[in-house]
């Protein structure tokens, strides 16, 4: 038995255990079941100690659908400690260097926009490609939903970078888009950049409406090469924290690092996808690290 499955178990046991009258529910009329059926709904849903958690099922369908439509690379699974989690893994043959790729928000590691034409066009660029697959929520999940949720990105983060360091990959890059630019940021700021060589963001500080940024991104403390990378139709937010985006970069000192926006995308970068896999390639293979 794996250990989610004993870790699964062990949650069912201590709803039951701390629900001591769920036979009385049962027996006493349609209000109490009605009760027990809410209960049990928001026990799956938040946890034993009132988190949020991501919505494994839908992860679950996202995923089925990448693997059905996956014809370059193979998939991979990999372990966050509790359960296992899909991966797209494109392996150029000779290449030194590996890009971590992380969808926007709710999709999956091969979605049409952005994630599917960077996992195919840095792999034509020499780059080895590992399309993560995220934690999502459901579909109607804004911004603040997915802040309590943040925490399980991070171990799918290191659980990629050890798996591009087994395969003998030392160079190791981030791009995010979107959410993921939240997820990683939290994680570089929990953890620092020392296990990678490069971070690409994409559409950063894409928000929702009257859902402000709680805290800063840590710029300041990111000491690898940052390309900051955005349309010029892209959301509000992105477009107007470019220049605080901007300084805070130049803070930290790494004369690599790079803003730029490519005139006419939104935030999804369609019709602009060539652009996009040719600024961050570029970008990627002027580095001297």
């Amino acid at each position: 038995m794996h250990e989610s499955d004993l870790a699964q178990k062990r949650k069912v046991l201590n709803f039951v255990t701390r629900f001591k009258g769920l036979k009385a529910m049962f027996t006493t009329g349609t209000r109490n079941c009605g009760f027990l059926i809410t209960a049990i709904f928001s026990f799956y849903c938040v946890g034993t100690h009132g988190e949020m958690l991501p919505d494994y099922e839908r992860e679950g369908r996202l995923a089925a659908e990448a693997e059905a439509g996956l014809f370059e690379g193979d998939a991979v699974y990999l372990s966050d400690g509790e359960r296992e989690f899909l991966n797209l893994y494109t392996e150029v043959e000779d290449a030194q260097r590996a890009v971590i790729l992380l969808h926007g928000r709710g999709f999956h590691p091969d979605w049409p926009q952005v994630a599917a034409p960077l996992r195919e066009g840095l792999s034509e660029n020499g780059l080895t490609t590992l399309s993560v697959q995220m934690p999502v929520l459901r579909k109607d999940a804004k911004y603040y939903d997915y802040l309590k949720i943040i925490d399980y990105s991070f171990p799918r983060i290191e659980a990629a970078i050890g798996f591009l360091k087994r395969n003998g990959y030392d160079w190791i890059a981030v791009v995010a888009h979107s959410c993921s630019v939240h997820m990683t940021m939290a994680w570089l700021n929990r953890f620092g950049d020392a296990s990678i060589d490069a971070y690409v963001g994409i559409g950063m500080e894409a928000t929702d409406y009257k859902q402000p940024m709680l805290e800063k991104f840590p710029f300041e403390s990111i000491k690898v090469p940052v390309l900051d990378l955005y349309g010029s139709e892209d959301y509000p937010a992105v477009i107007a924290g470019a220049r605080s985006r901007l300084e805070a970069i130049e803070l930290a000192g790494n004369s690599q690092s790079r803003q730029l926006k490519i005139e006419g995308p939104d935030h999804f970068f369609e019709q602009y996808e060539d652009d996009l896999v040719r600024e961050v390639s570029q970008w990627l293979h002027t580095l001297q690290n």
